[in-house]
């Protein structure tokens, strides 16, 4: 207890952590997470950025969260997940991956730019509320051990735990593990993504006990045609989750026709 006249010992943690905020922000002054503009906010947008993004909302297909013209009804389901039901439940994402979302994407992903990871969990609060209110754990799609060194970090990771500081839901980032490096998904068509992944994905030695009849959030930062989602979503089935939903940063858009 503070004796009066005296501040207390948290006060006076306060004062100096804000203390070096400042010296931080006058030494490395915050940047959109877009275009790099400095900005007032940590990890926001700037004004000619924002309105670029195209974030998606309602109305959108109940299963893999593919945005809709217009409002087709109450759970309405996208051609494809009506043909093929998903493995997961729920897909949802914060915005469109495009022109304008993809130097964000990509300086996060790439570029170190892991300051920008909590307020990207935060716009994923807004987007994947519903699934967050459902979910047991958090598990991000795990990189292979290789990649995770050359890169140094696992963004999906950064994400899960940013997500679970937020919302109090607990996060294992090791839960999954990649058992064999694979070629970049990059470039391949959907069917290659999909032999591309297949089976590279199980739960580790030890982790099945924090899946037992829990329904886990799957976090990842680009969807595009959902073959590494789907693999990851098979193999904590199998370690035995009850359900999974999905939550990305981005979603590629395709036409509907394609």
């Amino acid at each position: 207890m503070a004796t009066a006249g005296k501040p207390s010992l948290s006060s006076v943690s306060n004062a100096v952590t804000r203390g070096f905020e400042i010296v931080a922000d006058l030494l490395l002054p915050r940047r959109c997470i877009s275009c790099g503009t400095v900005v007032e906010g940590e990890g926001a947008l700037c004004a000619a950025c924002w309105p670029e993004i195209r974030f998606l909302s309602r109305p959108h297909c109940e299963a893999c969260g593919f945005p809709f013209d217009f409002d087709h009804g109450v759970d309405a389901l996208c051609a494809a997940c009506f043909k093929e039901p998903p493995l997961f439940d729920r897909a949802r994402a914060v915005f469109r991956y495009d022109d304008a979302s993809r130097q964000a994407l990509l300086a996060f992903k790439h570029s170190d730019r892991t300051d920008v990871a909590p307020a990207f969990a935060g716009m994923m609060v807004q987007a994947g509320g519903e699934l967050l209110a459902d979910a047991d754990l958090i598990v991000p799609v795990p990189l292979h051990r290789w990649r995770l060194i050359s890169r140094r970090y696992n963004q999906s990771a950064l994400l899960a735990l940013a997500l679970s500081k937020t919302t109090s839901v607990p996060a294992v980032p090791d839960l999954l593990e990649r058992t064999r490096a694979t070629p970049s998904q990059g470039g391949l068509g959907a069917k290659a993504r999909e032999r591309n992944v297949a089976g590279v994905f199980s739960v580790r030695p030890g982790r099945t006990t924090h899946l037992s009849e829990r329904r886990v959030l799957l976090v990842d930062d680009v969807l595009t045609t959902g073959a590494t989602v789907s693999a990851c979503t098979k193999a904590l089935l199998r370690g035995g989750a009850r359900a999974v939903d999905v939550l990305t940063l981005a979603r590629v858009v395709r036409p509907a026709s394609e």
